[in-house]
């Protein structure tokens, strides 16, 4: 069984460019903190995996993908990324071409729908799948040989490890968000069912179909206020069902992909020696790629 990496891209740009001195700017004064932090991780994470297949996801827009038609007010609350940092999201695309990595993204689907549809995808064909992010939503994607791979804090996450440290099964979580809500990406829950509630709900039942074919299984729960818990569920049946469209994630979107597009090339070391001089870099990164080109894929 062969393995496939598939990075969550703007987690670890995002966490760069918060992370990263904001003064780091190259010779036309243009930021490249993010970028600098995006391509440490890149290249620690090849030299320590050496993966032979490993895909790239990055999100395009927060207001133009198919959950924006479904519920105008998802991902609202968010801040647009600031001028300078979308500037870095084209650069780090470019870093990952010459680092020989496929990258892809969309104005009609996120990166968690990418990496959901690869995931779909190559799973089938027999890959074994390492997804490298902190967000919760895609260990939803976890299967028994899969790992979640939290890479900031260096824990990966097995299919049996992800009810501890999310509360229910990967293949609950979407319809477990859609009870709690998730405030981050502004997508309402049931009124006062919080995480303990909705875990305890999905001990006894295994989807929201589930839930609503028997409410009075619910007002039988050994939980708090199980009668009330009940009538809350009924009252907003309707923004249970949308808010699990919103938080599942999508594994069928179009894409024309198979295992070759997906295995690692050597990187382009002339390439990455012009970005890394345009981009004002130390010789710190432009070793590391030299170790990685000396290793076989």
């Amino acid at each position: 069984m062969s393995d496939l990496y598939l990075i969550d891209a703007s987690y670890f740009i995002f966490r760069a460019y918060y992370s990263m001195p904001a003064d780091m700017a190259d010779g036309q004064g243009r930021p490249v903190n993010a970028l600098y932090g995006f391509a440490k991780f890149l290249g620690d994470l090849i030299e320590q995996e050496n993966p032979t297949h490993i895909a790239v996801a990055f999100d395009e827009s927060l207001s133009s993908s198919f959950r924006n038609r479904i519920f105008p007010h998802y991902k609202a609350n968010r801040e647009p990324a600031p001028p300078e940092l979308k500037e870095q999201f084209v650069r780090c695309r470019e870093l990952c071409d010459h680092l020989g990595l496929a990258h892809y993204a969309s104005p009609e689907y996120e990166a968690d729908d990418i990496i959901g549809t690869l995931s779909q995808r190559m799973r089938d064909k027999g890959y074994r799948l390492t997804i490298v992010t902190r967000d919760k939503d895609l260990a939803q994607l976890i299967r028994l040989d899969d790992v979640f791979w939290d890479y900031a804090s260096n824990e990966r996450i097995g299919y049996h490890e992800i009810p501890s440290r999310f509360g229910v099964k990967p293949e609950r979580i979407a319809d477990y968000l859609a009870l709690t809500g998730d405030a981050v990406d502004n997508i309402p829950g049931v009124p006062g069912i919080g995480k303990k509630t909705a875990a305890a709900i999905f001990s006894e039942f295994s989807s929201l179909e589930d839930i609503y074919a028997d409410l009075r299984r619910v007002s039988a729960l050994p939980i708090r206020g199980a009668t009330g818990v009940a009538a809350k569920l009924d009252t907003h049946r309707a923004t249970a069902f949308l808010a699990r469209e919103l938080t599942r994630i999508a594994c069928d979107m179009p894409m024309d992909v198979q295992p070759r597009h997906l295995q690692r090339r050597v990187a382009d070391l002339g390439a990455l020696a012009a970005f890394y001089d345009s981009a004002d870099f130390g010789p710190m990164l432009r070793r590391q790629s030299e170790r990685i080109a000396s290793r076989p894929i």
